[in-house]
């Protein structure tokens, strides 16, 4: 058997190990996602509006998206004078990547919606408590709504108005 050489250079093998790089069910996305659905609450993965939230509340108009620290540019000022290779390129892709999402989350604000950003380290170091965040929010918007909660040990249901005194057709 004969072993090919790897002759790619470095910049090559990153190139084509970044295109590689999922854009949709990240391994974030997916556990927050679950955790969610174990909670009772029912979204819409990677919903058609301003921006494509990796996690869409459509009833309640929350929008939550899931980001990278390196991509959506976490304590970006102290990172980017780490960087040594092609810096220019990733400086200008970062610093357009948060510009982005703050336009995203500005549209949809203006569209009505609730915007939600997570960044991957706390996803996965505390995800009870980012669930709790977007819980809490649900809950906020169905008391807002009119909703009342009647759930039975902490499973969710939820009934559009008050139950009737009288039954009576």
């Amino acid at each position: 058997m004969v072993k090919k050489i790897d002759t790619r250079t470095d910049e090559e093998k990153r190139s084509y190990t970044m295109s590689r790089i999922k854009c949709k069910a990240t391994t974030i996305e997916v556990l927050l996602q679950k955790a969610l659905w174990r909670r009772g609450i029912r979204y819409r993965k990677n919903y058609r509006v301003t921006g494509t939230p990796d996690i869409a509340i459509v009833k309640y108009k929350i929008a939550i998206f899931c980001d990278g620290e390196f991509w959506h540019g976490k304590d970006w000022a102290q990172k980017k004078h780490r960087l040594k290779n092609n810096r220019e390129y990733w400086i200008n892709k970062i610093e357009r990547n948060i510009e982005r999402d703050k336009r995203f989350t500005k549209e949809l604000q203006e569209q009505g919606w609730r915007v939600l950003r997570f960044w991957e380290t706390d996803i996965k170091s505390d995800l009870e408590a980012c669930v709790d965040t977007i819980v809490a929010l649900v809950q906020e918007l169905k008391e807002e709504d009119g909703y009342y909660d009647l759930s039975y040990h902490g499973e969710p249901q939820m009934a559009a108005e008050k139950p009737k005194d009288d039954y009576s057709p």
